[in-house]
């Protein structure tokens, strides 16, 4: 019996340790997942109008979509509408209203926007989002977007195309951030051509 519960002290001990282990690892994962770099600075005046997406990084609410566009106006209150629509796979049409608000006011890089639709409605804080601009050409032609956690990501155009070299390097500065760009998923117009 002594044997026994020895055994069990020690197996207990092990979960114990390796639990401690994984809270650790987590911890670490957090730290780094916090530090996501942005732009050093926004014009949002300039940032509006009509973006393209390239690629994104798969997303419940995207699933369908096969091409999709963002627009962008700023309001008179300070916030940005935000108008997001897509072409399915299907044929049909998708849109949804949305508002960001600046979290950082000395970059306006980081932004949270909050959907209006009937599953935010059901299920409330899913409907906010992080919104960070992670890359963006002094032209304001071309940008990359994603989520501190690293779950999302989008890269956009200001056209419909995007060429190969900067395609790639954008891939490749999301690699480095630590996004899972293997993942991606491109705009099938883009594939095609």
């Amino acid at each position: 019996m002594h044997q026994v519960v020895n055994r069990l002290a020690r197996i207990g001990t092990l979960f114990a340790v390796a639990a401690l282990g994984l809270v650790l690892y987590a911890c670490v994962g957090v730290s780094q997942k916090d530090t996501l770099p942005t732009v050093s600075t926004v014009d949002l005046a300039r940032y509006a109008g009509t973006w393209h997406e390239m690629a994104r990084l798969p997303m419940w609410f995207q699933r369908h979509c096969v091409a999709s566009k963002a627009t962008y106006t700023v309001r008179t209150d300070g916030a940005i509408g935000v108008h997001n629509e897509c072409i399915t796979d299907t044929g049909g049409h998708d849109q949804i209203e949305g508002v960001a608000t600046v979290v950082d006011t000395s970059t306006h890089a980081r932004l949270r926007v909050v959907f209006d639709n009937f599953f935010a409605r059901l299920f409330g804080s899913s409907r906010e989002g992080n919104y960070w601009i992670l890359a963006l050409d002094s032209e304001y032609r071309t940008a990359m977007v994603g989520t501190p956690d690293r779950r999302y990501l989008w890269i956009l155009s200001r056209s419909h195309q995007l060429d190969e070299s900067t395609y790639q390097h954008l891939v490749e500065q999301a690699r480095q951030l630590g996004f899972p760009v293997s993942d991606l998923i491109r705009t099938r117009r883009l594939a095609a051509s």
